[in-house]
């Protein structure tokens, strides 16, 4: 991949020109997949992925949770499917943990309540 100083000028946008929306929903997307390979999802067998993290797992779950959260309203159809991936890893973190959190004390649940 190119860094980006070497892409052609035509391939280059500012950031003031990318919609808040969009700007937004990639962050979301990232900690959502970020979230979804510290919870060892990307491999065949999620308990012995070399890159299963819980404690990091956490902190992107509940990062992701407040973006949602706070930005629900701007987000129009993009929020359902983003509210969906965050409940997704949520579960996925609940089954993962050899002791898991009480309904509420979750990654997140402070700002989605429990998630079940």
């Amino acid at each position: 991949m190119l860094p980006v100083t070497d892409l052609p000028p035509d391939n280059v946008r500012e950031l003031s020109d990318v919609p808040s929306v969009e700007v937004i929903s990639k962050a979301a997307v990232m900690l959502l997949s970020s979230a979804a390979e510290r919870l060892g999802l990307a491999d065949e067998d999620p308990a012995s992925s070399p890159r299963r993290d819980l404690d990091e797992a956490r902190r992107l779950i509940t990062a992701l949770a407040g973006l949602v959260t706070a930005s629900a309203e701007y987000l129009g159809p993009h929020a359902a499917p983003l509210r969906d991936g965050l409940q997704s890893v949520q579960r996925a973190f609940r089954e993962a943990s050899a002791y898991p959190d009480e309904p509420g004390q979750g990654p997140g649940e402070k700002y989605t309540g429990p998630v079940y």
